[in-house]
């Protein structure tokens, strides 16, 4: 399923150092209603894309230095599967 990615920084003080916790919202590509929002980090997201995603290197660069300078960053487009798209909790019908 294609879908864009949106994270807003979470108020949540740093657990670790270096990963931002992030508040991330999944949202139909395709203009649809299905928004879904979940909370996660930094690392752990990009550490998904990294597998799940065939995004070049360039693309995922561009987006963690987004996540780190601003407070929205935004992926568009991305193709993730039913297995991961289930593993954050978004319901696929």
């Amino acid at each position: 399923m294609r879908v864009n990615l949106i994270t807003q920084s979470s108020r949540q003080s740093q657990s670790v150092p270096g990963t931002v916790p992030l508040s991330l919202t999944i949202r139909p590509a395709c203009g649809l209603p299905g928004d879904y929002q979940c909370p996660t980090d930094s690392v752990a997201l990009l550490r998904m894309l990294h597998k799940q995603t065939d995004l070049p290197a360039s693309v995922l660069q561009r987006f963690e230095e987004s996540m780190y300078t601003s407070f929205n960053a935004r992926l568009l487009g991305v193709e993730l599967s039913e297995r991961v798209l289930t593993d954050l909790g978004y319901f696929v019908d």
